[in-house]
């Protein structure tokens, strides 16, 4: 049995878990019986897996998903829904955040863009990265809020750019003014070639330069996701509709 003082250095290294698994090793004979290097590798598997387990709970609360219980293996694949599940494996296995690339659920009301951006975040949180869930409009509100502040802008622009995956919902959905375009340029310049964006929207891409008011910057947002991007199309199933009768 571990003393208090033992106990005591453990917790301060943050390896308090290693206690528990001790103890529970010591009620066990079948386990005292083992060799030493045996027993370790078994506590440091244990102990492993429940700070992972921590972290990536941690990192889900966090990413705030609109969807929290969206996983990639509920996806309903149908005839109905245009989705490949060769191409949403692929997605899963969040190579794409490794590679910085990014990604657009495209689709009517209801054709589950949120359910699918939500369930590929958290399987990028399961995978230890940084995600982060928000809808246009909030964002922007968020933005209008702290622009007027000392630093504001550059705050909120430091904050989105930081996470290794920002799910943009509702993309697009409402009229943008110049300010609101100016904040989403200089954004997708900071997130551009070095983290990955997961958009869900109802707009396809060739109406993108017009939703985002012509011009010099709205060509060059576009560019930025025109080649590093997988595209996917949710069709015009109603999820809602079919979940409710299921």
């Amino acid at each position: 049995m571990l003393n208090e003082e033992t106990k005591r250095k453990l917790r301060l290294m943050n390896i308090g878990e290693f206690i528990e698994a001790i103890e529970m090793q010591s009620h066990d004979q079948q386990t005292l019986s083992l060799p030493f290097d045996d027993r370790f590798q078994r506590i440091t598997d244990i102990v492993y897996q429940e700070k992972y387990n921590d972290k990536v709970q941690r990192l889900i609360k966090n990413a705030k998903f609109r969807l929290p219980k969206a996983d990639v293996h509920d996806i309903l694949y149908t005839d109905k829904r245009p989705i490949s599940r060769g191409v949403m494996d692929e997605i899963a296995s969040c190579k794409f955040v490794e590679d910085c690339k990014s990604i657009v659920f495209q689709g009517y009301t209801s054709s589950g863009k949120t359910f699918l951006g939500c369930a590929v975040g958290k399987e990028a949180c399961r995978q230890q990265y940084r995600v982060k869930y928000i809808r246009l409009p909030e964002l922007l509100s968020e933005y209008a809020d702290k622009v007027s502040l000392t630093g504001g802008k550059t705050k909120v622009l430091n904050k989105y750019a930081a996470f290794k995956v920002l799910i943009l919902d509702e993309w697009l959905i409402q009229d943008l003014s110049r300010e609101d375009i100016e904040f989403i340029f200089e954004l997708s310049e900071r997130r551009f070639d070095t983290t990955s964006t997961i958009f869900c929207t109802l707009y396809r891409q060739e109406d993108w330069v017009k939703r985002l008011g012509g011009g010099a910057y709205a060509e060059s947002i576009v560019e930025r996701f025109a080649y590093n991007i997988t595209w996917v199309e949710t069709g015009d199933a109603n999820m809602r509709q079919i979940y409710s009768h299921a």
